[in-house]
């Protein structure tokens, strides 16, 4: 019988001395690494005297009853055509800034009448409308 030794060849990369190269080459380039501090500029910026608030947005209140009958700052309108909608619209815009419209709809309110709203509002130059709602109970 003829016994031939195993022989274990095989080839593979032995990591332990791969990580010892690697470790001192971070070594080494941590150490030969110069730190230049670059030019700064010398800046004298100045001091905020105290927190500036900004005024509330003037706000203008429309509303809008089950039957479609509107009002604008709790006064109401002879009619609710687009035309009466817009002057009033009109007389209570401020003279500076934009207002906040805000729509208060019924819920029985026909969507009709809060399109007439906002496109009146869109006609005379408000653009920002909201609508207030109420949170609904969990039951």
């Amino acid at each position: 019988m003829n016994f031939r030794p195993k022989h274990d060849d095989d080839v593979g990369i032995e990591m332990v001395p791969l990580i010892d190269v690697i470790l001192l080459l971070v070594i080494f380039f941590m150490v030969s690494t110069r730190f230049v501090k670059e030019s700064e500029i010398q800046l004298t910026l100045p001091q905020a005297s105290a927190e500036v608030k900004s005024a509330p947005p003037a706000q203008i209140d429309i509303s809008i009853d089950r039957k479609g009958q509107v009002f604008v700052k709790g006064q109401a309108l002879v009619n609710s055509q687009l035309a009466t909608i817009e002057q009033a619209l009109r007389d209570a815009k401020p003279a500076d800034g934009e207002p906040l419209v805000v729509i208060s709809a019924d819920r029985e309110a026909t969507h009709q009448s809060v399109i007439d709203v906002m496109d009146a509002a869109r006609r005379v130059g408000l653009y920002h409308v909201t609508f207030p709602t109420t949170a609904r109970d969990e039951e």
